[in-house]
């Protein structure tokens, strides 16, 4: 199926919209990359899924920044432990936070968008890879960033209207969210009362709420429901009290017909990564396999990032 639009329309709330493309510092591309996040696009990836697993046949790319500075990525095929599949890595610019990359095939190029933030400033990366080279470009969007610990996005794209929503947890303890209005980023407001609370991703995309899965920093796993009229408030729901105070960082991707999830959780402690299932997102009632440590590598990078298709849509609550 070929994708028509570019559907996240990026600028800053607060600050000011990009009126040039201004380049991050350390930009260049090294020759022949071979990054999973271009071979799955073209099939040639070759895994071998435990079937006798609940997410059997399931498979979860998962994108981090390197020292280099850099972008590599890691196939993760769940078994006990997840297998990990490294892939090459290609020269980025240095980055504090990365979003969910969105994968787009087009008539004319294949092409991944996200959002990253360097030191405080919020830039739009979209990476080409219509070649053996990988190409990334970059547009300024604004400066304001520093105190955002977690930068998340949301992508409605299955029926209208479309949405897309960004999410930043503040050392001042508050969840932002911003909504994609053509060429800007409108304000919706913030939540207080996320102090404790320290990685996210998302979980859900529906057309009337988003679900955010966040750890403390005491070690809990809870689920954030956060409705999308703007006046309305998160709902809560502790998923475990313990057993996640390590990671850093989130990656999540919807697995099987019933709602189930891969969540991996990175700890930068160690350069390493951890796998977990989980049912459909319901509370203390949710089920959690724990896999283990993904194998096959370190992770040298600061956080983890998921890498996805930009119309693939996350029904995890």
């Amino acid at each position: 199926m070929k994708l028509q639009r570019f559907a996240l329309a990026l600028a800053g709330v607060g600050m000011l919209a990009a009126t040039a493309a201004a380049v991050p510092a350390a930009a260049a591309v090294r020759s022949n990359p071979t990054p999973a996040i271009a071979h799955l696009a073209k099939g040639d990836v070759k895994t071998t899924p435990n079937t006798k697993l609940a997410s059997g046949g399931c498979l979860q790319d998962v994108g981090f920044n390197t020292p280099t500075p850099g972008i590599n990525d890691v196939l993760v095929t769940p078994a006990k432990p997840p297998r990990g599949e490294f892939f090459g890595e290609f020269k980025f610019v240095g980055t504090r936070l990365n979003t969910t990359w969105y994968g787009v095939q087009t008539d004319a190029h294949f092409y991944y968008h996200s959002l990253f933030v360097q030191g405080g400033t919020l830039y739009r990366g979209v990476t080409y890879f219509d070649t053996d080279n990988a190409r990334p470009t970059y547009a300024r969007i604004g400066s304001g960033w520093t105190s955002f610990t977690q930068l998340v996005t949301s992508n409605y794209a299955i029926t209208a209207p479309n949405r897309s929503y960004l999410y930043g947890l503040s050392t001042n303890g508050s969840l932002y969210r911003y909504a994609a209005s053509g060429a800007t980023f409108r304000a919706l407001g913030h939540f207080a009362g996320f102090k404790g609370f320290k990685a996210m991703t998302v979980v859900s995309e529906t057309p009337t709420y988003d679900t955010l899965l966040m750890t403390t920093k005491a070690g809990a796993l809870w689920t954030v429901r956060i409705p999308a009229a703007a006046s309305t408030k998160p709902i809560l729901k502790l998923v475990r009290s313990t057993g996640f105070a390590a990671y850093e960082s989130l990656a999540a991707r919807e697995c099987g017909t019933k709602g189930g999830t891969l969540v991996t959780g990175f700890d930068n402690d160690t350069d390493s990564a951890y796998q977990y299932a989980t049912s459909k997102f319901n509370g203390s009632k949710t089920a959690v396999t724990s896999y283990g440590r993904v194998t096959g590598g370190t992770i040298p990078g600061t956080g983890i990032f998921s890498i996805t298709g930009h119309w693939n849509q996350l029904v995890g609550e």
